[in-house]
């Protein structure tokens, strides 16, 4: 049981390792260097081992069986122990000397002990019928490669450290320009990314803050054009609302008053959604009851939506908070109004429920219609975006009101989100909500 209980606690780490390490170029890097080192290193150990072994072993075997025979003639025949013990003294050796006479040993078996076997060179037979067998005391020249190895194995981790520091220096600009790239997604172009290099990631941070110009200029160019073209209108849309008065009364003159109401409402929220767009959004903050605004849109007799079913739920005690009035009434009316217009034929009517905790209010707006798709769900605050199945140009609106509702929750420093609420839709706004509550700079 415990080992089924600790396997999912230890998958995620490893799934999360695995992900950093396909992730980051500088562990891969770093992880090629080390397979390249071990690979050169085995290939070249190898090859030269294989080089001095083939190369030497014809040359040291005569040695070694001419050395080994002058042992064994200064040991004697028969053996004396005396002079094997003194060999033994003077030599890194140990002797083993067994026959009808002699039988002696310098020296137990202990590892590190080469001796010999039959048909060793270590192995020599005297005239007497003893046997001599002679063992290497190879201790010593184990410890001194062992000894090497740990060291070598140190410097190449030494190695691996420094490889891995040089390789963050190298690639440290890419979390720069990474955070500069999302930066400029969210249409922040207020701070370039920091040039630091003169090298491939340096001209390539260059090159981003010189796209991210160019893209602001355009979007400037575009906010500068939608403006103009907005205030150049009012005059124009003025005086045909006016000429439209003087037409008689019938079906033209309200379908013209319309059509020229909805164009002053897009020319409106037009002007309304670029001020709110602007990076310090300048609102006029006082201390706001959200009972009071929901009041004013529902209940109070020249409420736009007087006499509408709309079930509202609100949490006890919920105190006032510093907000922009005019636009927190804003939000609040496109989203009811959303709601009440694809929410028209349901059996249920639109619901309002809040909850305050933490200084977090969280409103959420609820319809019981068809719904949308959940593909177009994270489009649906888009300017001038429209769901086919659901928002025709029958069902009133410009395709601004959402998108208005998403500049104010983040002006106030809050987010707006749609989800699918089967059926239906639910729109969900969380705001900074109390006494003092101000969103966080930036």
């Amino acid at each position: 049981m415990r080992a089924h209980a600790a396997a999912p606690s230890t998958a995620p780490g490893r799934s999360r390792w695995h992900h950093r390490v396909r992730h980051s170029l500088g562990l891969r890097l770093i992880g090629l260097f080390l397979v390249l080192a071990c690979a050169i290193s085995a290939v070249f150990v190898f090859g030269m081992q294989r080089a001095f072994t083939m190369g030497w072993r014809d040359v040291v075997k005569p040695l070694v069986s001419d050395y080994v025979d002058r042992l064994a003639v200064d040991i004697g025949s028969p053996p004396e122990v005396a002079k094997a013990r003194a060999l033994v003294e003077r030599l890194p050796l140990s002797i083993e000397i067994t026959g009808p006479v002699v039988q002696w040993r310098s020296a137990p078996p202990r590892p590190g002990l080469v001796e010999a076997h039959p048909h060793d060179l270590l192995l020599r037979q005297t005239a007497d019928g003893h046997t001599i067998r002679i063992g290497l005391d190879a201790q010593g020249w184990m410890e001194r490669p062992r000894m090497i190895g740990w060291i070598t194995l140190t410097v190449l981790l030494l190695l691996t450290a420094a490889a891995w520091k040089l390789a963050h220096l190298l690639f440290g600009p890419l979390k720069e320009i990474g955070a500069g790239v999302e930066r400029f997604g969210r249409g922040d172009f207020s701070q370039p990314i920091a040039l630091h290099r003169r090298d491939e990631l340096g001209e390539l941070a260059g090159q981003v803050n010189t796209m991210a110009a160019d893209l602001s200029g355009m979007l400037d160019a575009k906010r500068a054009l939608l403006l103009a073209i907005s205030h150049e209108l009012r005059s124009p849309l003025t005086r045909a609302r006016l000429n439209a008065e003087l037409v008689p009364e019938g079906a033209e003159r309200d379908a013209l008053l319309r059509d020229l109401a909805e164009m002053r409402d897009l020319i409106t929220s037009l002007l309304e959604s670029e001020r709110l767009a602007q990076p310090h959004a300048a609102l006029q903050r006082e201390p706001v009851d959200l009972q009071a605004v929901l009041d004013s849109l529902l209940t109070e007799p020249q409420a736009p939506f007087a006499g509408r079913a709309v079930r509202v739920s609100l949490p006890e005690g919920l105190p006032a908070a510093e907000a922009d009035r005019t636009r927190l009434a804003l939000l609040l009316r496109n989203l009811i109004d959303n709601a009440l217009r694809h929410g028209a034929d349901a059996a249920q009517p639109p619901e309002l429920t809040a909850r305050w905790a933490d200084g977090q209010l969280t409103l959420s707006v609820r319809d019981h219609g068809p719904g949308v798709p959940k593909d177009d769900l994270a489009r649906l605050a888009e300017p001038f975006f429209r769901v086919d199945a659901a928002r025709q140009r029958a069902t009133g609106g410009v395709g601004l009101g959402l998108y208005l509702c998403r500049l104010v929750a983040q002006a106030h420093g809050g987010t707006l989100r749609f989800e699918a609420a089967e059926p239906g839709l639910r729109a969900v706004v969380s705001l900074p909500w109390g006494r003092t509550s101000r969103p966080s700079p930036g």
